[in-house]
């Protein structure tokens, strides 16, 4: 709706960039005061987020890029392109690149991995929150035709060029659709944080909240870059998704043989 919020010359502020990093800015001061509270070294916490931020971004692009491999292979140049920046990236990939950093980091530093965890998936949930706001700015992760009230039609130029999204076309606000439900799991996840009965259990929660709800909003999804497997069967994303809600159930089914935490640790 609002690609851009301003340009002077041959610069301009993208919306979108703006409250990703105020999503992300805002999500990582959750998570560092979610750690304190639990006894996690401050410190730890920040440089954990800001290599998570990192390595997240890295991996939404890389697995955006393989998504539309077809496209990409054939325009190789289009890889650093602006409008592949704008587009953000596969939000799956974001969590598996980010997720690999942050065993990598937990790992080294010795902090309580599933803890850890457990005070990162709120902060997660509101940084994705604000930046689906930013994708239905930018017009990017858009839904397909639809004619029920709440369709969104977008009429920005910048919007079609910069992602490709179809103008003057009621289109399913998947991107609102999404955030709702980002920051619905945030309260969600801070509630559960206050009465966790073992380390893992807030992870788990958001492993299978977001997986269901992603499964399903997939199906209204209509932007390309997702990629699909089983001969077309579901998408990669989908694919992502299932994985997601069976590691979460089974965090939750070996619950028994993980650390049960102290009811002061979360308050």
């Amino acid at each position: 709706m609002f690609p851009r919020l301003f340009h002077i010359g041959n610069f301009s502020l993208p919306t979108y960039g703006l409250l990703v990093s105020l999503g992300v800015l805002i999500g990582l001061w959750i998570s560092v005061r979610n750690s304190e509270k639990q006894g996690i070294n401050g410190d730890d916490a920040w440089n954990l987020g800001i290599l998570v931020v990192l390595c997240g971004i890295l991996g939404a692009k890389i697995l955006y890029i393989v998504n539309d491999w077809t496209y990409y292979s054939t325009h190789l140049g289009e890889i650093f392109s602006f409008a592949t920046l704008q587009a953000g990236g596969v939000f799956s990939g974001g969590l598996i690149g980010g997720f690999s950093a942050a065993a990598w980091y937990v790992h080294k530093r010795r902090m309580p991995a599933l803890a850890t965890c457990d005070a990162f998936a709120p902060g997660l949930a509101f940084g994705h929150a604000l930046g689906r706001v930013g994708c239905f700015a930018a017009g990017c992760c858009y839904g397909k035709p639809t004619t029920h009230f709440w369709g969104v039609t977008f009429t920005s130029p910048i919007a079609q060029a910069w992602v490709g999204t179809p103008l003057g076309v009621p289109l399913e606000p998947t991107q609102l659709f999404e955030s709702a439900v980002e920051l619905a799991n945030f309260f969600i996840l801070m509630w559960l944080l206050k009465r966790k009965k073992f380390d893992g259990q807030v992870v788990a929660a958001y492993f299978f909240l977001y997986g269901i709800a992603r499964y399903f909003l997939e199906f209204i999804r209509d932007d390309p870059g997702r990629g699909s497997v089983f001969g077309g069967i579901m998408t990669g994303t989908q694919l992502i998704s299932i994985g997601l809600v069976v590691l979460g159930g089974l965090i939750w089914w070996l619950r028994p043989g993980l650390k049960t935490v102290p009811a002061q640790a979360t308050r």
